[in-house]
């Protein structure tokens, strides 16, 4: 049996900050203890910011290489102890935790080859009559210092992403967990450090809320990126400092189409994962299926006898598959949405069974002909609840769909390539996934929201050009 860290509680200063209990999501018992920051500690890590950036910037960008490559080899032989921590703080099935710890080993990888390769481009300056006599190139400098603030349900990989990116481009990095889950951020930390990380190169910060807006809205920091909800991520851009630039990942609706000449058991099972998957707590969990009237019937008895043999139990047990959701607070607010759509005439088909000590255990659960403007259709559920409805007019659904004001991640069952492509280009969505659930994602592929989803692009490649400015070099000769 795994143990946590034996400095505990968790300290991320060296403060008298008050201690905050660490529950677990699968039983409701104290994991650890984690030091709360305090305004001093703000003050004080915001005027180390300027000399750890000076630091950072200093490495070459072969060095940051060498420290990212250093980390992802450490983590790689810890795989298995990192999935344990993932799913005693986080409640991420134990199968699903082993893949995000292996996916932030890839994640810091990709991140030291983007540094190592991190360059410019020549201007061709000749190309008009002003420019003659001149040479110029480009540079990617650092953009200054990062403030990371990231969430609960991927609480490894989403802070190697934004940690890593942050590295790689040269910028010292600030890290607010989620405060559900510090473990994963104390682990990273401590294996940036033994890489040799600059001093205070990457601060990692538990601290409530006014004192996380004080820091977003400090001008020390070049960059913010927020992982988080829609409602908080807006209202946190109106904070920040004049000039600083900022990247949301909030979360979407995500919907998939299943027409009438789909394969119907590979859609079927694609779907089971991405509605399920970490208890739909994913901003790309597919939340909404919409299946032609023709296939409906046989699209809907398979999906549900693919969910009822979903195993629902502790994240820490090798057979759950559908863990806990993060607190009991989130299945009662499920069960509300869920009691105001049957009352519109929607029927729960499967689930909407509590179960857990703490009532922290909603089991998978679908329901069809849910009327539209019901909160399941309109709002993220974030939880193992999916909404299955018919349709029989493509244009009518396209032209729904692209009302949302949500765009992310959608998806389209077909075997007609014609029709996919032609979805690709007329349906409102940033990432289009064809013959398979909206919820896969490969962390060098760019990743990121529109409109309410969110703001600039993830995906390691695309955050490091986020997290880096062009600096233009010019010569007459």
């Amino acid at each position: 049996m795994f143990q946590l860290p034996k400095h505990l509680p968790l300290k991320f200063t060296k403060s008298t900050g008050k201690d905050m209990d660490i529950l677990s999501p699968n039983d409701g018992k104290l994991l650890t203890r984690a030091q709360m920051g305090t305004p001093q500690d703000i003050e004080h890590l915001l005027t180390t910011m300027k000399e750890a950036q000076k630091s950072m910037a200093a490495l070459k960008p072969f060095e940051r290489s060498k420290i990212l490559k250093d980390v992802a080899h450490d983590l790689k032989g810890q795989v298995d102890y990192l999935a344990w921590v993932i799913a005693s703080e986080g409640g991420k099935p134990l199968k699903d935790a082993k893949a995000e710890a292996a996916r932030a080993v890839a994640t810091l990888e990709l991140c030291a080859e983007e540094t190592a390769g991190l360059v410019g481009e020549v201007v061709p300056m000749e190309r008009t009559a002003a420019g003659k006599d001149h040479v110029a190139f480009t540079m990617r400098a650092p953009i200054g210092p990062v403030l990371a603030i990231s969430a609960f349900n991927h609480p490894l990989n989403l802070i190697s992403h934004q940690v890593g990116c942050a590295i790689a481009s040269g910028c010292a990095v600030v890290l607010k967990p989620a405060s559900a889950t510090p473990i994963s951020a104390f682990l990273l930390l401590e294996a940036f450090e033994r890489a040799g990380l600059p001093k205070d190169g990457l601060r990692v910060l538990n601290a409530e809320v006014p004192l996380v807006e004080h820091l977003v809205a400090s001008p020390i920091f070049d960059f913010v990126s927020f992982i988080g909800s829609a409602k908080v991520g807006w209202e946190m851009r109106k904070k920040i400092a004049p000039g600083t630039r900022m990247s949301l990942e909030h979360g979407g609706q995500a919907a998939a189409i299943v027409r009438e000449d789909a394969d119907l058991a590979p859609a079927v099972t694609a779907l089971l994962k991405g509605s399920y998957y970490h208890a739909g707590q994913v901003c790309i969990s597919t939340q909404r299926i919409f299946v032609h009237e023709q296939m409906f019937a046989a699209f809907l008895n398979e999906f549900k006898a693919g969910a009822e043999k979903l195993v629902t139990g502790p994240a820490t047990d090798e057979k759950t598959d559908v863990g806990p959701l993060i607190k009991p607070a989130e299945v009662e607010r499920i069960q509300k949405w869920i009691g105001e759509a049957e009352k519109r005439g929607a029927r729960v088909v499967l689930g909407n069974k509590v179960s857990g000590e703490q009532k922290q255990y909603l089991s998978p659960t679908i329901l069809t002909n849910v009327p539209r403007d019901t909160t399941l259709m309109t709002d993220e559920v974030f939880g193992p609840v999916v909404c299955i409805n018919s349709y029989n007019d493509e244009k009518e659904l396209l032209e729904y769909l692209n009302s949302n004001p949500y765009i992310f991640e959608s998806a389209l069952f077909t075997r007609d390539i014609s029709k996919a492509l032609r979805w690709a280009q007329d349906i409102s969505t940033m990432t289009f996934v064809i013959n398979n659930h909206t919820a896969f994602r490969v962390d060098q592929m760019p990743f990121g929201g529109h409109k309410m989803s969110g703001l600039g692009m993830g995906g390691v490649k695309y955050q490091i050009e986020e997290m880096t400015r062009t600096k233009q070099i010019i010569m007459k000769y």
